[in-house]
Order: structure tokens, then sequence, then C-alpha cells
């Protein structure tokens, strides 16, 4: 079990970020956030890029240190190094790939393995794509493990904020903390339709409230 402790302006967080999907080219979630763009740096000693990502709360500032696989995860499980430092972790997938979401469990089964008790945020992202793979009714690992869910668009900008959001208020231990400041994004490279979104949310919340089957195991044939 990890203490948690106050949230202070010199808190520093390292974000483990898999994603069980490869995205190509330089629209992925992590660097839309133009802060964490211009100062990443690469650590060799483990293969990954660091971005840091300063957001701004009522209870001051928070940095987390972004630990992205840069591709890694083709080459299958991720060294545990990789994880020893998280303190908490971002686990995506994309929503036009079932082959993404059948993923989701091995990652999930070697993060908390290594870092145990840590605060993790499954995000469904490229919810901006008209032709979803993975249905709302078939979303429900995140039910099986207790995991926070949001559905995301790296390049609408939507939603980007949520996770850290949760990730924040549970580090603090404060659920009231919020954010005062927008964080500075990218410019987004398409629109979301949010009429189209906001219907494929009420789906997920009609499933949501649907009971888990005793052999559901949260995975898509």
């Amino acid at each position: 079990m990890r203490i948690q402790y106050p949230l202070l302006s010199r808190e520093i967080c390292v974000l483990i970020f898999l994603k069980s999907v490869l995205v190509s080219g330089k629209t992925t979630f992590v660097k839309r956030h133009l802060t964490g763009e211009f100062e990443k740096k690469y650590e060799p000693t483990i293969g990954v890029e660091v971005h840091p990502l300063d957001f701004h709360t009522n209870c001051g500032k928070i940095r987390f240190y972004c630990w992205d696989t840069a591709g890694q995860e083709k080459f299958g499980g991720l060294r545990d190094g990789y994880y020893i430092h998280g303190q908490c972790g971002i686990i995506m997938f994309d929503v036009t790939s079932r082959l993404t979401y059948k993923n989701v469990p091995t990652w999930h089964r070697d993060l908390c393995r290594v870092c145990e008790n840590i605060p993790i945020v499954l995000c469904g992202n490229k919810v901006d794509v008209k032709n979803m793979q993975v249905k709302a009714k078939q979303v429900t690992f995140y039910r099986k493990k207790s995991l926070q869910y949001y559905e995301v668009s790296a390049k609408s900008n939507y939603n980007f904020e949520k996770p850290f959001l949760y990730l924040a208020r549970k580090l603090a231990g404060d659920s009231n903390l919020h954010f005062v400041e927008t964080p500075a994004l990218a410019p987004p490279d398409v629109t979301i339709d949010m009429a189209a979104q906001q219907q494929h949310e009420a789906e997920l919340a009609a499933a949501a409230a649907q009971p888990l089957l005793d052999d559901d195991d949260g995975m898509i044939e």
C-alpha cells in the first residue's frame, strides 16, 4: 500500500503511460501537452521518452513525469525496470482496433505486479473516428478491475485533462482538487462530432449500468 501525501507545489509524480497500440505520427496523446513536448528527454537506460507535464491546481502545481514507451510495445512485454518508480498509470487502447483492447489485461497485469496499489486510468483513444470497432457494451474490463475509464481523442484534444485530473485527485487524496489553468495544448487536428460522442457516452453509461456476467473477463472476441 502506497502512502498518499497532500499535494504540494513541488510534487512530482512518475506516470507510466502504456499504449496498447502503436500510434503513428506526432499527434500522440502525450505530445498534445506543449510543455511536455518541448522539455522531453530520452532515458537510454530504460529506453523511454520522459515528458514533464505540468498542471496548475488549487493546491499548487503538479508535474507528471510521463514515461512513454516510444513504441517498445511491439517487442512484447516491457522490463520490470520500466515500471518500478511508477506512482500512477494510464493504459490506452484504440477504439478502432479490437486487438489493442485485447492487449489491455496484459499491460494491467504487468503494471499491477510491479507497482501494486497505484491509481490507474484506462483510456479509449480515437473517439473522433466514426468507425469504432470496440463498442460501448464491450468495454467492461475497467469495471472488472475497478478502474476509471475515459474516452479521449488525441487529435481533437477531447477529454485530454480528465485522466490527469483523476490521477492528481487520487494522489493528493482530495476529491475537490481542480485545475485552475487550462494546460497549453497543441491546436486540434480534427473536430469531434459532439452530438455523436454524447450519444456514444449515453450508450456507455447504459452499458455500465448492466450487471457483469460471471464469465465476462472484459474482453471481446
